[in-house]
């Protein structure tokens, strides 16, 4: 197999990162209040997630997976070049809604195709290169936002240069469905993955590989949603989520909510503070980078220290820097605050590449030998969940101010840091909280090797 499908893919991620947030952007430009704002936001995670289990199962029965990516990309396309034509809120709502239905819907079918074309010792290369490739893309869409205002402002009316970009997103997503058409694999369709194994070890790949620049303002990845719950059992957890266990998914409900809460709003926010779009779209591409970069550090860093001191430190940052990019907009305005606001969003996307590290760390190790599996496919869901909820949340609360939503966001954060802090005392014992994998010093210290259902 080639490997001249990932421009394409790259290409299409281009389309997917820019709109994730000209969308909001546009949004606002139609009047919208922090109310539609989180509406927005929930709309998306709540589709994105059923979309992602529904695409991959429905693909998972059908012979035609290439053909399906090329159909979802295309759709991309058509909403993309239909949503600056619609003027009402509610109607960029519902198309947001069924634009991410099918993004969220797409990844999955692509890593199936990307396994069923490759011996089972080259996946992890495979899926690394894929989610690279769709970093790329994704930063891309990010700088072209950046930049578009700058380039589209010399020839276009101000009126017209956020419309004209959707239209730019749409060309990129169509060059992804020709690009794609030519070369995406067409393996053999008795060689897909069904297995049970098979299909836990591409979750634990995608669990494990570098995330890309999209996780700094989303909590969950569709992909590794669908993955992780493709063998969901849970008659198996039965009597398996002690309490330690329960209490972190009890804080990760908490800080998920949090973090959702917080990017749900913010477009608005920036925007009432007289930052131009431009500005924007170069905040998150700032933000997102912070996180990406950060990844290989991260998971260093758990296999040295405490994992609990980790992730409680983090969340705590984080739950004090959400409110802190409010009071900075306040004292300095856009003119002055741009830079120190840059600044303050680099470290919320530091922050996220420990939580979410350490958080799939912490998880693996709380969890029994045997259900590993099932207990991370619970994890990813509640990421999804939390964010539908956290965005409806931050947007109604952003109508008492944005001090509030942010202090709110963050309150949520730091009290789900209480919580992980006690997990590692919960019953009066300490909880030994290790990195499950096979390449971590306690396994090595172990001296054996993890059986499949471990990992």
């Amino acid at each position: 197999m080639t490997e001249r499908w990932l421009y394409a893919w790259a290409l299409g991620s281009v389309a997917f990162g820019g709109a994730s947030l000209l969308v909001p952007l546009y949004l606002v430009e139609l009047g919208a209040t922090p109310v539609d704002l989180g509406l927005l936001a929930a709309s998306a995670a709540v589709v994105g997630a059923p979309g992602a289990i529904a695409f991959g199962r429905f693909a998972n029965h059908v012979s035609h997976r290439r053909t399906l990516v090329l159909l979802t990309l295309g759709t991309v396309a058509l909403a993309l070049g239909a949503i600056p034509t619609l003027d009402g809120v509610a109607a960029v709502v519902v198309a947001n809604a069924a634009l991410w239905l099918v993004v969220g819907g797409v990844a999955p079918v692509l890593t199936m195709l990307v396994v069923d074309a490759a011996p089972e010792s080259a996946w992890g290369e495979r899926i690394g290169r894929m989610n690279k490739f769709q970093g790329y893309g994704w930063a891309g869409g990010l700088v072209l936002g950046t930049v578009w205002p700058f380039v589209g402002g010399l020839f276009l009316p101000d009126a017209a240069v956020t419309r004209t970009l959707f239209w730019v997103l749409a060309a990129c997503a169509t060059g992804s469905v020709l690009g794609a058409t030519r070369t995406l694999p067409a393996p053999d369709p008795e060689a897909h993955v069904t297995d049970d194994r098979r299909v836990r070890r591409v979750a634990r790949l995608l669990a494990r590989s570098r995330r890309g620049v999209r996780g700094a303002a989303f909590a969950f990845s569709p992909n590794r949603l669908y993955w992780a719950t493709s063998g969901l059992c849970l008659g198996r957890l039965r009597g398996r989520l002690d309490g330690p266990l329960a209490t972190y998914f009890v804080a990760a409900t908490l800080f998920f909510t949090g973090f959702a809460a917080f990017w749900a709003p913010l477009p608005l926010f920036l925007t009432e503070a007289e930052f131009g779009s431009a500005a924007v779209f170069g905040l998150y591409l700032v933000s997102s980078l912070a996180s990406a970069v950060l990844y290989e550090v991260a998971g260093r860093l758990v296999a040295r220290f405490d994992v609990r001191i980790l992730q409680t430190g983090a969340l705590t940052a984080r739950g004090l820097l959400f409110p802190l990019v409010a009071l900075v907009v306040g004292l300095g305005g856009a003119a002055l605050g741009l830079g120190t606001v840059a600044l303050v969003l680099a470290a919320v996307g530091v922050t996220w590449a420990v939580i979410a590290v350490v958080g799939t760390a912490i998880v693996t190790g709380l969890a029994a030998p045997g259900v590993r599996g099932e207990v991370l496919g619970v994890y990813t869901a509640l990421g999804a969940v939390a964010g539908g909820v956290g965005g409806v949340l931050g947007g109604w609360v952003a109508t008492f101010g944005y001090l509030v939503a942010f202090g709110v966001a963050g309150g949520l954060v730091v009290a789900g840091a209480g919580l992980v802090w006690a997990v590692g005392s919960v019953g009066g014992e300490s909880v030994p909280l290790v990195d499950a994998r096979p390449d971590t010093p306690s396994y090595r210290r172990s001296g054996r090797a993890a059986t499949d259902d471990e990992r």
